[in-house]
């Protein structure tokens, strides 16, 4: 489980790279500290994805802590990415890993 939810990221990672989507400088950890879903008050949902999401998933991976089950991370992405480069295969990664983690795979 964990080796195939890593293959996810690592995919999530090189489009988001491949579509200008990554960001090469850490963002204000003020800005982490949101009450909001998505943080989507005081970052865009890009963001979200590379420095709460993934981060903290590799974290769980690393120290083979349980992973989050049945959450919905694709629809956000379908609200929120629209119009931008890359979209599609972005969304269509996070429905595979939402799927994914929604299944009893243990």
């Amino acid at each position: 489980m964990y080796q195939q939810t890593q293959a996810y990221l690592e995919q999530l990672k090189s489009l988001l790279k491949k579509h200008q989507l990554w960001q090469s400088e850490p963002i204000a950890p003020e800005l982490l500290q949101s009450n909001v879903p998505f943080c989507h008050d005081t970052i865009v949902f890009e963001q979200w994805l590379q420095f709460v999401f993934i981060e903290k998933v590799e974290l769980l991976i690393n120290c083979k802590q349980p992973l989050p089950r049945n959450f919905a991370i694709a629809p956000m992405a379908q609200m929120t990415l629209i119009n931008k480069n890359g979209s599609d295969e972005i969304i269509e990664i996070l429905t595979a890993l939402d799927t994914f983690l929604g299944e009893p795979n243990e």
